[in-house]
């Protein structure tokens, strides 16, 4: 359990949240920090949950998240929310750097993961 209560889990999703209700209440911040900084952060915080939950309900500490496993969530993100939700809904807008950006924070979770949590 040591994930969710770890400080950079809280930061990030606390950044994650604060950028999310300034966009939603029009609260004026430069673009590149509504475009990019929750892109960044996805992985990062959607990975440390997965393997929460998956602590929990194994009961145990030492698991860990596979590569294959990042990756795999990682490409899905990518295709789902760059891909086909910009097909879908209007909302949603395709952009290649969105895509680095959830391949750099799953690269970063899979560096700390284990000095972390």
């Amino acid at each position: 359990m040591k994930i969710l209560k770890h400080p950079i889990f809280y930061i990030s999703v606390l950044l994650a949240s604060t950028v999310y209700l300034a966009n939603r209440f029009e609260v004026p911040l430069p673009n590149w920090v509504y475009f990019y900084i929750n892109d960044f952060l996805c992985m990062p915080i959607v990975l440390s949950t997965c393997l929460a939950v998956l602590r929990i309900i194994k009961k145990t500490e030492t698991l860990y998240v596979p590569i294959s496993v990042v990756l795999a969530l990682t490409i899905y993100f990518s295709i789902y929310f760059e891909w086909i939700m910009p097909h879908i809904n209007m909302r949603y807008t395709s952009d290649i750097i969105d895509v680095g950006l959830y391949f750099f924070g799953a690269l970063l979770f899979l560096r700390f993961q284990k000095q972390l949590f």
